[in-house]
């Protein structure tokens, strides 16, 4: 039975995406010796360990949404699921590297998004655990299958830089925001009514930059 071991070497913007992905640069290797990996299915859980990391007094004040008040983040800071990936190895013997492609959303209504864009700098924690099927082979005898448990696991912490140029690289200067229809429907309304050609006229009039300035002092 193959005894698999994984690290991530990497992580980069994947360019010409249907969608922003990063690409964490995947090193698999085989401690058996002589024995022909087929191919490995690969599902892999991407935890934030939020717990891991320092928060600038900036950065505590962008997770009150997620964490509330710094006071009570002994009680409060727990790991963040980010996604779930899935990948098809090809085969090899030894050790082989591939890219594991993770697509990242900007919308904010999602937790790990939240998170990230809270961040100033720095790096994000993140625990990486596979699972899966491996097909392997050993010398002349017929091809065998094999689970892949969860305990294996590799540690990686993605600056958070990357996460960032993923971002401006699909949506320079902007953001994504998901408002219940009704919502969305009185505001368009306001912004016609108002002749205002654009949503950030329209936004900018309802939340005045003093007004939120001043709030964030308080």
């Amino acid at each position: 039975m193959p005894e698999l071991n994984f690290k991530i070497e990497q992580a980069s913007v994947l360019p010409f995406a249907a969608s922003p992905t990063i690409a964490f640069q995947l090193h698999v290797a085989n401690a058996v010796e002589d024995q022909a990996i087929h191919t490995i299915a690969l599902n892999c859980q991407i935890q934030i360990e939020v717990t891991r990391r320092r928060y600038s007094p900036e950065e505590q004040q962008q997770m009150l949404d997620l964490f509330g008040e710094p006071d009570r983040w002994s009680q409060t800071l727990r790991n963040l699921l980010w996604t779930n990936v899935s990948v098809v190895l090809p085969g090899f013997k030894g050790s082989t590297q591939a890219d594991l492609p993770v697509p990242c959303t900007f919308d904010f209504n999602v937790a790990a998004t939240k998170y990230f864009a809270g961040l100033v700098g720095g790096e994000i924690p993140l625990n990486m655990m596979f699972s899966g099927t491996v097909f392997y082979a050993e010398p002349d005898r017929p091809l065998q299958v094999a689970p892949i448990s969860w305990d294996q696991e590799a540690k990686f912490r993605l600056p958070v830089q990357v996460w960032r140029d993923v971002m401006d690289a699909y949506y320079p200067n902007g953001a994504w925001l998901h408002v219940r229809r009704d919502v969305f429907d009185r505001l368009y309304r306001y912004k016609m009514l108002r002749g205002m050609p654009t949503w950030e006229q329209a936004l900018e009039s309802v939340l005045p930059l003093e007004e939120v300035e001043d709030m964030v002092r308080s």
